[in-house]
């Protein structure tokens, strides 16, 4: 033993073997409140049982969630595994995202098995569905309705013009939320696996919502935020909407949820997309049978139990649903039992094409522009027209040998004009030092990326890959060869629109900031520093909160323009119904951001007028205007030129006005080019090279532009 004791006193002592480094396997997600929660707790669970892992879950914006995704996952820098709606299968198989997966498919509700399988294959594991219900208040509402009769026999009874309120409440212009009705009526968007949206039984569907409008049994342009508040105040007693109101309901308000009812005209039950939330694993994953792992583990009973009690999804998992508190819990069985009665999500890469015309074919028919058959036809153009096929592959090497030819004399240019100016350079190498950075940063932010946005427009891309097509997408915009020149999604028209719209907002900004400043300039006025104040603020807020502050006020019904053309006498306007309410609307909105920019200026330039010329032009008998014509504006335009050309600049690409207040409406005849350019790029198909096209024209506009101000200034200003 004594002989022992220093053979084991040195293996105690000596230093074991280092623990591997845990496997590091990332999810991305996009929950939010309650469901995130509940996931996390999922994940924690999972992670201290399995040492070996390292999980590491991030939540994205939805918003942002499938961009940021489909840029990063082919690249190798997005995650294992995520988490997202199982409509983007189509294309994320397509384009090599995910990779299929083998499931046990029995314990799970077959609409989510149905959500998930494209081409004869599963690619992800369900975790929850979403769909719409009916939301209804039972202090008005003793039983939910269930047929259409019933319901419309409820909406009329409750009905209250006087005090706002209403029986029925939903999005009527979306396309999603319709959906319902399209299937209930017998349609839908396919038929067959091809799309085919002008069917008889759409158009019924169409005629049916249009009679809720007439008879006015609906809110005008309801928004999901309005028609939360309207249930939360309780001028609403019934509204559809999904799981996802239910963190938006007031704590203290008493509801009920219910399916939503059969179609009196058919005997078919009103059937809603319902949207299959998944766990895929990427196909760029490091660790792929892991993350598999983790993905059934998030769908196993114990994992999905936790995800609806805790989290309130409506889970997949069907064992699940015999726990007791499941089991009697009247909203999440309500949604359930609405999945069974659903049609889910398809999966056909044109289905995300089909959202836009068909929310414009929906307005079009509930402002009374257009009959449903009219509406339904345009939007099958529309659509047919987007999902177009791309342009033929042409060869690279002309284009190649052209681009050769360029950055040779370009080179050869610049190496003379850098022998030319050698004696400049040595002579002022320190101010040259001094703008390095600048230069650098400018040709990494600037520059690059135009130079890459430029070679993306010869490219069409479709299903993640690129077809080099030459200067096809130019000649296709250019041409008008998709839409006819007055269409609204022509190049030229939305060209002419930008243009009015720019030199609408210049002049505005100018003359209200200018007459402001000579105004404020006046010592007789008093607090003329709380003006000054008061003045900027509006260009000091985020342009876009106060998009979205214009865009309530000219709401039809509720907003507060319309509230003070009532109180005048006067008829309250449709402002985003037609071309010239909508322009206005979005006119006065930008104007308010942008006259500030223009008066700060115009005090800036007038503190270094004296005052001693105008007051000399005064006593030569010159009256205010022949001052203000003569002495001041000449003095003002050396400051005034710069600022309008940067404010025209500006004011040609302002995306977030157009998109927060008028959204194009009405059928996109108030879209500028920048955002036009955007819709094509993400919500049409992510025709990049397409977009790309429109950008490069967009710069070669504004250079036109910018190169005529500053012949007209006399100097140069870029």
């Amino acid at each position: 033993m004594w002989l022992l004791l220093p053979a084991l006193t040195f293996a105690q002592s000596a230093p074991s073997a280092p623990r591997p480094e845990p496997v590091e396997i990332s999810l991305w997600h996009s929950y939010r409140g309650a469901e995130r929660d509940a996931l996390e707790q999922v994940l924690s669970d999972y992670d201290a049982a399995h040492p070996e892992l390292k999980i590491t879950p991030l939540a994205l914006p939805s918003e942002s969630f499938n961009t940021k995704l489909e840029a990063a996952a082919p690249r190798g820098n997005g995650p294992e595994l995520f988490i997202a709606a199982s409509e983007r299968i189509g294309s994320w198989s397509a384009s090599e995202i995910i990779a299929p997966v083998d499931f046990q498919a029995q314990d799970f509700h077959p609409v989510t098995v149905a959500g998930v399988q494209w081409q004869d294959q599963s690619w992800g594991i369900p975790l929850a569905s979403k769909c719409v219900a009916l939301f209804y208040d039972p202090l008005q509402v003793d039983q939910a309705p269930q047929t259409t009769d019933e319901l419309l026999q409820i909406a009329r009874g409750l009905r209250d013009p006087e005090s706002m309120h209403y029986g029925l409440a939903y999005e009527a212009a979306s396309a999603y939320f319709n959906a319902a009705w399209l299937h209930g009526f017998g349609g839908g968007i396919f038929k067959d696996g091809e799309p085919d949206l002008a069917s008889e039984e759409n158009a019924a569907a169409m005629s049916f919502v249009f009679s809720l409008i007439e008879n006015d049994l609906l809110p005008q342009e309801p928004t999901g935020a309005l028609v939360t508040q309207l249930f939360n105040s309780g001028q609403a007693a019934m509204v559809l909407s999904g799981p996802w109101m239910l963190g938006e309901i007031d704590p203290s308000k008493e509801f009920r949820v219910a399916p939503l009812p059969k179609i009196s005209a058919t005997g078919e039950p009103a059937a809603p997309y319902v949207t299959v939330e998944a766990t895929f694993v990427s196909a760029h994953a490091l660790h792929p049978e892991l993350a598999l792992a983790l993905a059934e583990h998030l769908a196993s009973p114990a994992a999905a139990r936790v995800r609806a009690v805790s989290g309130r999804q409506v889970v997949a998992t069907q064992s699940v649903w015999d726990a007791p508190e499941l089991a009697q819990d009247p909203i999440l069985s309500a949604f359930r039992t609405q999945a069974d009665r659903g049609v889910a999500m398809p999966l056909n890469p044109e289905m995300g094409a089909s959202w836009e015309p068909m929310a414009r074919a929906w307005r079009r028919v509930l402002r009374g522009a257009m009959t449903p058959e009219q509406a339904l036809n345009a939007a099958q153009t529309e659509l047919e027209i987007v999902i177009r096929p791309s342009p033929p592959e042409v060869d690279w090497r002309p284009y190649a040998v052209v681009l050769g030819l360029v950055l040779l004399v370009s080179l050869a240019w610049f190496i003379k004009a850098l022998f030319s100016a050698r004696t400049a350079i040595a002579k002022w190498r320190f101010a040259y030092a001094y703008i390095a950075p600048a230069a650098l940063a400018m040709g990494a932010l600037v520059l690059l990326p135009f130079i890459v946005g430029a070679g993306v427009s010869l490219f069409a891309h479709s299903d993640g890959s690129f077809t080099f097509v030459g200067i096809q997408h130019y000649l296709d915009i250019a041409l008008a060869r998709d839409w006819s020149i007055t269409a609204p999604q022509s190049f030229w028209f939305t060209l002419a629109v930008t243009v009015l719209w720019t030199v609408a907002n210049v002049l505005l900004h100018v003359g209200i900031g200018v007459g402001l400043a000579m105004l404020l300039r006046e010592p007789w006025v008093r607090l003329r520093g709380v003006f000054r104040v008061l003045l900027i603020l509006p260009w000091a807020i985020p342009n876009y909160i106060t998009a979205l502050i214009w865009k309530g006020m000219f709401h039809r019904q509720f907003g507060a323009i319309n509230g003070l053309l009532t109180a005048l006498g006067l008829e309250p306007v449709s402002w985003f119904g037609s071309f010239w309410t909508a322009f206005a609307a979005n006119l006065t909105t930008n104007t308010w951001l942008g006259f500030p920019f223009m008066m700060v200026v115009t005090l800036g330039a007038l503190q270094s007028i004296p005052r001693d010329l105008e007051a000399a032009a005064e006593v030569d008998g010159a009256n205010g205007w022949q001052r203000f014509r003569h002495i001041t504006l000449p003095l003002l335009k050396p400051a005034l030129l710069p600022a309008v050309i940067l404010g025209s600049v500006w004011t040609f690409n302002m995306f977030n006005v157009i998109y927060l207040v008028s959204g194009g409406e009405p059928d996109g005849s108030t879209e500028i080019l920048v955002s036009e350019a955007y819709r094509w790029a993400f919500t049409r198909q992510h025709q990049y090279g397409y977009a790309s096209a429109y950008a490069v024209m967009i710069f070669g506009v504004l250079l036109l532009y910018s190169r005529a101000m500053n012949r007209i200034a006399g100097k140069k200003v870029l």
